[in-house]
């Protein structure tokens, strides 16, 4: 990795904390989601950050993957657990993190365990580590506390422009032995439920990315398709472009790109038995002897 992009990884990474930490007092009784994604986004884009991908706002069970759509009415309650996705890039170059509010009061614990899972992971991180030491790790940190991790999510490496670029980082023990290596830049992103500890696919989906660039016939998918050209493959959400094309060309649009393969979706994630779900989530890069958290 050379200095160029080692200052875009930690110049995005200190936006994301800086936005992470300023939209904590947005997530509350009575806010919307439509709003406060939208402040969000704001905020990254007024300190000279782009967006990795469009900010998640996820509530009690749904665990990744919702963000609102244009006319999105839903108004976060008082009961509510709120995990909070977040990204930023600099020519590309990613930080992702992540955080979980508790409104009720009732998931303290479950909160805590899952911030310290987390510190346990990063703590394992340096070069020759294995992936199935890391989920071991997450995995004892919250079994332990009578939680389960989310199994079928994982952490993620992250290159240029690439979101879930090569190594995945698992929340459980697995049966093989990938190493980390100096200079990948990693998501790690563990996930704690009091539910069954698996997620499924919904059928609604906000959020897609570029597959592959063909030709197609239909005019709104030309135009989408060239407004999405500087994100490259990183995911944008639907809300994004409905000021420019009607929203229901759009989702036709959509639809006839996500058919035709050249564009992928990305359904919204909910835990399997509707247990309350929690995300804490930071970006590292692994040096010679650890790692270097782009995103306290």
């Amino acid at each position: 990795m050379d200095d160029k992009e080692l200052k875009a990884y930690r110049e995005a990474g200190k936006i994301s904390s800086e936005v992470r930490e300023w939209s904590r007092t947005l997530v509350k009784d009575g806010a919307n989601i439509l709003e406060v994604a939208e402040k969000i986004e704001a905020k990254i884009r007024e300190k000279g950050g782009e967006l990795a991908f469009p900010v998640n706002v996820c509530i009690d069970d749904i665990t990744a993957h919702y963000t609102p759509s244009f006319q999105d009415k839903i108004q976060i309650q008082s009961g509510d657990v709120v995990s909070v996705d977040l990204g930023v890039h600099i020519d590309g170059f990613i930080a992702d993190t992540a955080y979980t509010v508790d409104l009720s009061g009732n998931h303290g614990k479950m909160l805590e365990t899952n911030e310290l899972a987390l510190e346990n992971a990063i703590s394992l991180i340096k070069p020759g580590t294995s992936v199935s030491d890391i989920g071991d790790i997450v995995q004892k940190t919250i079994t332990d506390a009578g939680y389960k991790p989310i199994e079928n999510l994982t952490g993620h490496e992250v290159k240029q422009y690439d979101l879930h670029a090569g190594l995945s980082v698992p929340n459980i023990k697995v049966p093989y032995d990938w190493e980390v290596e100096e200079g990948m830049v990693l998501a790690i992103e563990p996930f704690a439920t009091d539910g069954y500890g698996r997620v499924i696919e919904s059928k609604k989906a906000e959020i897609f990315s570029l597959l592959q660039e063909r030709p197609t016939r239909m005019r709104e998918a030309r135009t989408l398709l060239k407004e999405i050209e500087p994100m490259k493959e990183l995911p944008f959400a639907e809300r994004w472009f409905t000021k420019k094309i009607s929203p229901l060309r759009l989702s036709l649009a959509l639809r006839n790109l996500v058919q035709d393969g050249i564009l992928k979706a990305y359904p919204v994630l909910h835990e399997k038995e509707k247990g309350i779900v929690s995300q804490f989530e930071h970006t590292v890069i692994v040096t010679e002897k650890g790692c270097e958290v782009t995103t306290e």
